[in-house]
């Protein structure tokens, strides 16, 4: 069998091993486990990176299991936080975790059976947790982690709630390493002391190996991480980040970065990508191709088929100076986007009017410059005369009018 880890390795995964054992290790089928604690109702696009780690590793025959930690985020990771989190209560961790679980399955279908660390954790009793488990934790230990260290330097100090969180998942892997034979533990750079944690109960409890891998955080060439933007995360969720939106942040993705982004969040082998990584050198070379690849790629892993189709279709119809047939399907998509809205008589409204209706300008002043400089587009037209009303010509369906600012602000008005 292929060594999964150097698989992983290629194409950028690992940041750290706990032991080159591992490589060993990992020569024979292993079940092995990420969590993924929900303090909120969607991941996002950074943790593709140890959702896609669990796919290579079933695809090599592995069996990997994703832990939501229905328990640990009752008390919050303190890992790479500089302030305590705010508690969250159990009707919002219900919640959080279903949406979690959504993304999970949409993403890994029925390749990786998840758990919730709470179905355990709800049956221990205080005193005997802290009997059983606490006595092989020493606190000099505890306190060296990196995320209890700086923690500790700060005025806010940390609490006793959030200092526990170690052991918590460290129990985590000793649990599953007693009922389900797991000797792996994968997560996030930030992670490197909690997985520890339960590498060393393991040992102290059984006196036997276990292991760890942690991921590198995923950031742009300019050092940035990657997924966020001026107007907030990328969300896995299409209710949060619609398929569309997720298609044109990757498309927009920097030369620079494309290529690695390949490797860590497509399946595209690499002996593709370094055709793409060739042509991409080449005087023939067609602008952003390489974009489109990585952008249908992830979309196609993320929303699937239809949601694929459906960011396309409106990829194509939404471009300046493309296609303005509008269709129903169209619209009915772009309406799903959140980015429409009703508006009442808008016959014979002063486009200048709408555009500040709508928020798109702030004032009247600037809409008219804007159309002067002709920066604003009717569905999908130039609009050159800042005296311009609606008319029934210009609505779509007998009813909608497209409105955009360049090729990224737009607002698709109803006639109520």
């Amino acid at each position: 069998m292929e060594n999964v880890i150097d698989i992983l390795e290629q194409r950028g995964f690992i940041e750290a091993l706990t032991s080159e054992e591992i490589r060993t290790f990992v020569k024979n089928p292993q079940p092995l486990y990420i969590g993924f604690d929900p303090t909120g109702d969607s991941l996002h696009l950074g943790h593709l990176i140890p959702i896609l780690s669990m796919a290579w590793f079933a695809k090599y025959g592995h069996r990997p299991i994703a832990l939501v930690g229905g328990a640990t985020a009752m008390i919050g990771d303190p890992s790479g936080k500089s302030q305590e989190r705010n508690l969250l209560d159990h009707e919002q961790i219900e919640k959080n975790k279903i949406g979690i679980r959504e993304n999970l399955k949409s993403i890994l279908r029925h390749d990786v059976p998840i758990i919730d660390n709470f179905d355990w954790f709800k049956k221990i009793y205080f005193i005997d947790f802290l009997r059983d488990i606490g006595k092989y934790f020493r606190i000099g230990q505890m306190l060296s982690k990196d995320s209890v260290k700086l923690r500790m330097e700060s005025e806010e100090g940390m609490s006793f709630t959030e200092f526990s969180y170690q052991v918590l998942q460290g129990y985590d892997f000793l649990y599953l390493f007693q009922s389900e034979g797991v000797c792996l533990q994968m997560g996030g750079s930030d992670q490197w002391g909690n997985i520890v944690a339960g590498i060393e109960l393991i040992r102290k409890v059984h006196g036997k190996p276990a292991f760890g891998i942690t991921f590198p955080l995923l950031t742009r060439s300019d050092g940035k991480k990657f997924g966020k933007t001026e107007s907030g995360t990328i969300w896995l969720s299409p209710k949060k980040t619609t398929p569309y939106q997720f298609y044109q942040y990757l498309f927009n993705t920097a030369d620079t970065d494309v290529l690695i982004l390949m490797k860590r969040l497509t399946f595209i082998p690499l002996s593709e990508i370094l055709i793409w990584e060739e042509s991409m050198k080449s005087s023939d070379y067609k602008q952003n191709s390489a974009q489109k690849a990585l952008a249908a790629a992830v979309t196609l892993i993320v929303h699937g088929e239809e949601g694929l189709r459906v960011a396309l279709l409106l990829t194509e119809q939404l471009a300046p100076g493309g296609k303005t047939s509008l269709d129903k399907e169209t619209l009915q998509a772009l309406a799903q986007e959140g980015c429409y809205m009703d508006v009442e008589n808008i016959l014979g409204m002063k486009i200048v009017d709408l555009l500040v209706l709508t928020g798109l300008q702030t004032s009247k002043s600037d809409a008219r410059r804007l159309i002067q400089n002709g920066g604003i587009y009717i569905n999908n037209e130039k609009m050159v005369d800042e005296s311009a009303l609606i008319k029934e010509s210009d609505l779509r369906e007998e009813e909608f009018v497209l409105l955009a600012i360049g090729k990224k602000q737009k607002r698709l008005i109803r006639k109520r």
